[in-house]
């Protein structure tokens, strides 16, 4: 390989590992939103780190960047920057936002940070198939589901202190990028889940009844499939992302 070839891959691997610390600060830019209660903009945010957060993936494997730069793990700085943008902007949600009662605002949050630090140092938090297994410390969306729903403040605490229990129930989720089973059914299931929270945001929060119609739907086929899944022939392997 020629030195202007081998630079091109080092650049490349440089590229993809900045990309991904680019959704730390797309956390932070939430963060600040959720600070101003400008909760619409916080999702915004969280919404583009999730885009990063599915691109850069792939871009890794395509660069090999564990061969290129082997001293730097794409997979822990991948861990960190979803701690914040998964679980700890919501969270703080959960303690400013107003969608659970006063009284649970803190130790709700306090609980979504502590039991998602199980779920990231789980070394079997996948089966082999690529189902999480337990709740996938996907609180952005779960949040995002209270904003959108529109939930009483006893209702949002209930499912919030639900997911926090789950973690630690061996139920399967679904990824749906790396799940071959109804791989295209999920696809379209997530997809349109997508427009409707973008739809949501961009207007403005409760959601219309047709993105809630949507965001329901959506919860019910994650859930249902998982439950399916779930004691099937998946075996767990030692790695979350």
């Amino acid at each position: 390989m020629s030195l202007r070839s081998k630079n091109l891959r080092l650049l490349g691997a440089v590229a993809v590992h900045v990309l991904t610390a680019t959704g730390g600060v797309l956390g932070l830019f939430a963060l600040l939103s959720a600070c101003d209660g400008q909760w619409a903009n916080a999702f915004a945010w969280l919404g583009i780190a999730l885009i990063v957060d599915g691109v850069d993936g792939p871009l890794a494997r395509r660069v090999d960047v564990k061969r290129v730069l082997p001293r730097f793990s794409g997979e822990e700085l991948d861990h960190l920057v979803d701690y914040l943008t998964y679980v700890t902007v919501p969270a703080f949600m959960v303690a400013r936002a107003g969608i659970v009662p006063v009284s649970l605002r803190l130790p709700l949050a306090a609980t979504i940070m502590l039991v998602s630090l199980y779920h990231f140092s789980d070394t079997q938090s996948k089966t082999a198939e690529g189902y999480f297994v337990g709740f996938p410390a996907i609180w952005n969306a779960v949040v995002l589901y209270c904003f959108v729903l529109d939930f009483p403040p006893g209702v949002s605490a209930s499912v919030i202190a639900i997911c926090a229990v789950l973690t630690f129930i061996p139920l399967y989720w679904v990824h749906p990028l790396r799940v071959r089973r109804l791989r295209l059914l999920t696809l379209a299931v997530i997809s349109a889940w997508g427009a409707a929270a973008v739809s949501a945001i961009l207007r403005g929060f409760p959601g219309t009844r047709t993105e809630q119609m949507i965001f329901a739907i959506a919860a019910v086929y994650i859930v249902a499939t998982g439950v399916g899944a779930t004691g099937g022939s998946g075996r767990r392997f030692g790695s979350k992302t």
